[in-house]
């Protein structure tokens, strides 16, 4: 494998080169499958050269690219390496089988323990805990609302250790008994996971796809979830022991175990594959070559750092401060306080309607099969459209005239149609993956993007709490109050926020070109080789919106 530096680029550029591939930029994606007119173009002959041309292929960009001495897969990169697409197609395969699918189980596990406190609530978990008034389930917003807070407090100080620390922490047990206990579990059940970074693996073209299937993998575990919650409850009184204890056991074993095996399992690179457990590894030599190589072709910001280098409070300073990537963390702030309360109270909301335990659990379900769907046509809408600001704010759109109808209903709705309106309202399209990977590429570079998406989860956290203080007791059963003020935050949302960013962007952007198309050619690569921005604080980088 290819070991010099920088310094050998004129040699390397003298082999032939006329074997590459021009990017097309396009990838596979829903609206070519369903809209597409007429057959597709015939694909490539399978053993036709696959390597697409780069910057490392041009001796006057190729030294601003570089990939760093301490890259941790910097021994199998090489200019000069040439693959099949028979190679590549095999390969991606091995990928989606060996990296993708076990990163989304873990994931979903998560997800799976970190929400069972919704199918507990449809139990005797309120009462057993002291949370409700006589026996009811009415004004017990003010415990509940702040189990809910301090939970999503410690997911949001949890959030930077955990891209130091990839361990799972299950502190699920048979022998929380209390209120204080409760508060205890809900500090302790979120605090790290481990961190995958999907783009060591996949190009540009190959990862949006991939990352809706991971995303509606969650909302498939919830569904899952629903129909274990019917199960495990039925084991109400088994030992002496309420139903919900037994949820949270069999469920935070399962994380657990699955935790653990995804913690060993995942390896941190495309070249660190090998373990005491796993000798050979997963990919031969010559498949981490390919793998090094077509991703830095791809994207060579890439090879700047080592994927194990930590967080500093320097680097954290850094991006605290980037405040062209402030419009994003607002969104992430304001965005998904709409759909939080009534998500949260969803079980609650519908015991209160007169459903049992077990109808409850039940009819949790076909929001979260709608969601799957929805997302998925908001997937083939933002392929379609290439548009990223408007897309997003679709997620509020559809909520907005739902919250209106809810606000609306009478004291006491039919159950049916009040579940009709939440059901509805909690179908809609989540456009979380479309704003973290909005957020990863205006970052830039791969320096900062770590920290940038921990700071983005971090603003998604404080959503939460702030969100877990909309419903409260003095406004039971019916939180109109609440439901008015989601309606205006939704508004602004789609009125202020979401415009503003769009108008910011696109100025930041005009602002940019008006330096960068002024200067000479001989202007431009002096900057390239002197200047000491990175990401998206050099001239030549464009905002997405």
């Amino acid at each position: 494998m290819y070991k010099s530096s920088a310094k050998d680029i004129v040699s390397i550029h003298r082999r032939v080169v006329s074997d590459l591939v021009d990017e097309d930029g396009e990838q596979l994606s829903w609206s070519k499958l369903i809209f597409r007119r007429g057959p597709f173009n015939p694909p490539p002959a399978p053993d036709a050269i696959a390597t697409t041309r780069s910057v490392f292929d041009d001796p006057n960009l190729a030294p601003h690219y570089w990939p760093k001495k301490d890259y941790e897969n910097i021994h199998r990169f090489d200019p000069a390496a040439r693959w099949t697409y028979r190679e590549e197609k095999a390969l991606v395969r091995k990928i989606d089988w060996k990296i993708m699918l076990v990163a989304a189980i873990g994931f979903s596990a998560l997800n799976l323990d970190h929400n069972n406190i919704n199918q507990a609530n449809s139990s005797t978990f309120l009462v057993d805990l002291g949370l409700t008034t006589n026996g009811n389930y009415f004004n017990m917003e003010h415990d509940f609302n702040l189990g809910t807070t301090v939970s999503h407090l410690s997911f949001l100080c949890a959030e930077l250790p955990s891209q130091l620390i990839s361990k799972r922490v299950s502190s699920l047990s048979l022998n929380f008994s209390s209120k204080e206990g409760h508060l205890f579990l809900c500090a302790f059940m979120t605090l790290s996971a481990p961190v995958f970074s999907k783009e060591d693996f996949y190009t540009k073209t190959e990862l949006p796809i991939r990352l809706t299937f991971f995303w509606m993998s969650m909302s498939l575990c919830s569904i899952l979830a629903s129909f274990l919650a019917y199960g495990t409850l039925h084991l109400n009184g088994l030992a002496g022991q309420a139903g919900w204890r037994w949820l949270f056991l069999i469920e935070g074993s399962l994380t657990l175990l699955i935790g653990i095996v995804t913690f060993f399992n995942m390896p941190p690179s495309p070249t660190q594959t090998k373990a005491w457990f796993r000798p050979k590894g997963w990919f031969t030599e010559r498949e981490e070559a390919i793998m090094v190589n077509r991703i830095l072709r791809d994207d060579p910001s890439k090879g700047d750092m080592h994927n194990r280098e930590g967080l500093t409070l320097k680097r954290l300073w850094t991006a605290v401060c980037d405040y062209d990537l402030w419009p994003v963390y607002i969104l992430g702030l304001m965005f998904g306080i709409p759909s939080a309360p009534p998500s949260t109270y969803l079980t609650i909301l519908l015991r209160n309607s007169g459903f049992n335990t077990f109808q409850t659990n039940l009819l949790t379900i076909p929001s979260q099969a709608m969601g799957i769907l929805t997302m998925f046509i908001i997937t083939v809408v933002s392929e379609s459209v290439g548009e990223r600001t408007f897309i997003a704010m679709m997620q509020d759109l559809w909520i907005l005239p739902f919250l209106v109808t809810l606000y609306a209903l009478p004291s006491r709705p039919n159950p049916w149609a009040f579940f009709a309106v939440v059901t509805g309202l909690l179908s809609y399209p989540l456009t979380l993956p479309i704003q973290v990977g909005w957020c990863s590429r205006n970052s830039g570079a791969v320096a900062s993007r770590t920290v940038n998406a921990s700071l983005y989860n971090m603003f998604v956290q404080a959503s939460s709490i702030i969100s877990a203080q909309i419903y409260v007791a003095s406004d039971s059963p019916r939180y109109e109050r609440g439901n008015r003020i989601l309606i205006i935050i939704c508004c602004v949302n789609l009125v202020v926020l979401y415009p503003g960013t769009k108008a910011y962007y696109v100025w930041r952007n005009r602002q940019r070109a008006k330096i960068w198309d002024a200067m000479t050619p001989q202007e431009k690569a002096h900057y390239l080789s002197t200047t000491k921005d990175v990401g998206n604080r050099r001239l030549d980088f464009r905002f997405a919106h």
